[in-house]
């Protein structure tokens, strides 16, 4: 792997960690939400006019990577509302990569190899260690798991979409949906528009711009490496946000919980380079 793909790659994992850091430490996460796709979408619009190519194929692509996106982000929400992100992000960032290679085996016949089964043993270990013996966050683990779920899903979908359109024209038309579908339902529901006017300070619109900045960097990194190690390197966000969690947002980040977060990131890495 080339040293600037590395970089890269490592890059877009630290903005990835730093952007979920941002909005669990918000107040009301499921406002700071919506203002940050809000601005995702509107700051990228120039970029993506500048850059637009698509064929007319990827429109069912979008459309269901769109409402994926709506629910990753609403899913995202109501954790950073009611769980640590650092017992959630890992479970959510390290399953999702074992869904993608399940759902290879069953339904596309892909074959697994021994590396990948190991890979998957210790994602599940890592999650163990992450939740801790007798934790009873059973909602937190249930949001994590679903939200896994949901990035496995358009993970699948976007494999396929992307080939009909540039990436960030990809990823743009299926923001815009999202977002405005998202807000709408915040600003919808009973004080919500306070809620909204509320989270419209510069820390939540600074997490909606380093979201798109970490897709960004990926795209850059896949562009000089393949996508197997550049998938593994930006697993490295667990053990970030772990080490964030406990620095930023001060959760009670112990040594079974970072090391459940390296286990998962062995364990994810094995999957994605196998």
């Amino acid at each position: 792997m080339p040293a600037a793909a590395f970089a890269l790659a490592l890059g877009s994992a630290f903005l990835h960690a730093l952007w979920n850091v941002l909005l669990a430490r918000e107040r009301d996460p499921v406002a700071a939400t919506g203002v940050a796709m809000a601005v995702s979408v509107v700051a990228f619009a120039p970029v993506t006019v500048a850059v637009w190519g698509l064929d007319s194929r990827v429109w069912p692509y979008v459309a269901v990577t769109a409402l994926l996106q709506l629910c990753y982000f609403a899913l995202l929400a109501a954790a950073y509302s009611s769980a640590e992100l650092s017992f959630v992000y890992p479970v959510a960032r390290g399953v999702a990569p074992v869904l993608v290679l399940v759902v290879g085996v069953v339904a596309l016949g892909a074959g697994a190899s021994a590396a990948q089964a190991t890979g998957v043993v210790l994602v599940g270990i890592g999650v163990l260690l992450v939740r801790g013996v007798g934790h009873g966050d059973a909602r937190g683990l249930a949001l994590g798991l679903t939200i896994a779920c949901t990035i496995a899903a358009y993970t699948l979908v976007d494999k396929e979409g992307i080939r009909y359109a540039d990436p960030i024209v990809y990823l743009e038309l299926s923001m815009v949906p999202a977002a405005a579908a998202y807000l709408g339902v915040v600003l919808l529901r009973s004080g919500g528009r306070t809620r909204v006017r509320l989270a419209l300070r510069p820390l939540p619109a600074v997490a909606g711009l380093l979201s798109f900045a970490a897709y960004a960097l990926v795209l850059a990194a896949l562009a000089r490496a393949a996508a197997a190690p550049v998938a593994a390197v930006r697993e490295t966000s667990v053990v970030i946000v772990a080490l964030l969690a406990a620095s930023v947002l001060h959760e009670r980040v112990d040594a079974a919980r970072i090391a459940g977060a390296v286990v998962v990131v062995i364990g994810a890495a094995l999957v994605a380079l196998s």
